[in-house]
C-alpha cells in the first residue's frame, strides 16, 4: 500500500491551499480516509476523515467549517482543502488509510497506512 501527499508550501495568513493524496495497492474505495498533522514537538492529531463513498465527513473542531475533504474513488485520490488558513494550522501533514469504512479512527496509532507527509506553513 502506498500513499503519496502533495500540494504542501508557503501561504499567508488567511489564505487557502489544497492537498492531495493518491493511493495506490488497496481496494480505495472500500475504506475511508483520513488527514492528520503533526507541528514540531506535538503529537500527529486528527484533522478530519471521509467516508468510502465520500457521504460523511468528520472534523476536528478548529478546522470545522475551513478545511474540506473530498475524493475521487476512480482516480484513487483523496484532496484537503484549506481556506482561512491561520499560524496555528502550520504543521506537516499526512494522509491516512483508515480501514474501516466509516471514519472510526480518531488517534494516529489506530493507523497503519500512511504517507510521507507534506509540509504546510502559513506565515507572512
Amino acid at each position: 500500500v502506498q500513499l503519496v501527499e502533495s500540494g504542501g508550501g508557503l501561504v499567508q495568513p488567511g489564505g487557502s491551499l489544497r492537498l492531495s493524496c493518491a493511493v495506490s495497492g488497496i481496494t480505495f474505495e472500500h475504506y475511508s480516509m483520513a488527514w492528520f498533522r503533526q507541528a514540531p514537538g506535538v503529537e500527529r492529531e486528527f484533522v478530519g476523515c471521509i467516508t468510502w463513498n465520500g457521504v460523511n465527513t468528520v472534523w476536528e473542531d478548529s478546522v470545522k467549517g475551513r478545511f474540506t475533504i473530498s475524493r475521487d474513488n476512480a482516480k484513487k485520490t483523496v484532496s484537503l482543502q484549506m481556506d482561512s488558513l491561520n499560524r496555528e494550522d502550520t504543521a506537516n501533514y499526512f494522509c491516512a488509510l483508515d480501514t474501516s469504512a466509516y471514519c472510526t479512527g480518531y488517534t494516529w496509532s489506530e493507523y497503519e497506512y500512511w504517507g510521507q507527509g507534506t509540509q504546510v506553513t502559513v506565515s507572512s
